[in-house]
């Protein structure tokens, strides 16, 4: 299985995230711990992988503890990218028992959302085999996009744009409001001079369109394996290659096989399922 290193997520892409993720579930007050438990009480508990998954989040999951415990004690026993096996301990933790039964949803929520996506973004690149490069897309939640390009990272696999202003990519859309794919591309040129043009074609035609009309990368969108494969040989040495559309797991040996460049995968943004983790809390002596 791939071994990933990925940087840290900046701290101002999630601590407001996450206040207002507490302020949402908190409301008025957690009626249920202020009723059952003591304000004196300690505890201990354990991160725990229910499932396989490759860790992300790790920093959220502690953010979200320490917002409703600033003294809590954290030990972090992997890192984001580690793959864990069922039994894996996480993270060990020590803290007010009712900050920690408080925290203990949010703090789950953005672990288990991030790690579902980078556990499937880890099978990509693992069905991959290094044979072709595999990216994300824009399809993510809204106002979550960079924590879940992270999570995309920390899985092993690449992020495409991050924004609309990274990068052109010319699609159908365009091409229409345009007047066509030369005329897209010239516009695009002479406003963007120095930026990578990227354009959709959804046919073999499209293909040798986009191909006069000077783009660098060649979006092949839904198209057939033949047709990848003879889209390939036409951009060879005169653009490179993404496939889009259709793309699944048991898929991708075939397109990776194909020799086009990239493949992105909107799924690990927008279908990853949660992984399963769990947070185990026992009391300390008063």
């Amino acid at each position: 299985m791939t071994v990933v290193s990925v940087a840290p997520l900046r701290v101002e892409a999630y601590r407001e995230l996450v206040r207002q993720a507490l302020a949402e579930d908190i409301g008025r007050g957690d009626v249920t711990t202020a009723a059952t438990v003591d304000d004196r009480q300690q505890a201990r508990a354990e991160l725990v992988a229910k499932s396989a998954c490759v860790l992300a989040g790790l920093d959220v999951f502690c953010e979200a503890l320490r917002q409703c415990d600033p003294h809590v004690e954290i030990t972090r026993r992997k890192c984001d990218g580690d793959a864990c096996e069922p039994g894996t301990v996480v993270a060990e933790v020590r803290g007010q028992a009712a900050g920690l039964l408080t925290g203990e949803r949010t703090a789950l929520n953005f672990i288990q959302r991030l790690s579902g996506t980078a556990t499937l973004a880890r099978q990509f690149v693992d069905a991959a085999a290094g044979r072709i490069v595999v990216l994300d897309t824009r399809k993510t939640t809204p106002l979550f996009r960079e924590l879940e390009k992270y999570a995309v990272r920390a899985g092993g696999a690449t992020n495409h744009r991050m924004r609309l202003d990274d990068g052109v990519l010319i699609k159908d859309n365009h091409v229409r409001l345009a007047g066509g794919v030369e005329a897209a591309v010239a516009r695009t040129r002479g406003s963007q001079p120095g930026m990578r043009v990227e354009v959709e074609a959804q046919s073999l035609a499209q293909v040798d369109d986009a191909l006069r009309a000077g783009a660098d990368i060649v979006l092949l969108d839904n198209l057939t394996t033949p047709d990848i494969v003879e889209a390939v040989r036409r951009c060879r040495g005169r653009a490179k290659t993404e496939i889009s559309g259709g793309v699944t797991l048991a898929r991708l040996p075939e397109l990776a096989a194909t020799g086009a460049d990239y493949v992105s995968v909107g799924a690990l943004t927008h279908s990853a399922p949660a992984a399963d983790l769990s947070f185990e809390i026992e009391p300390e002596p008063i």
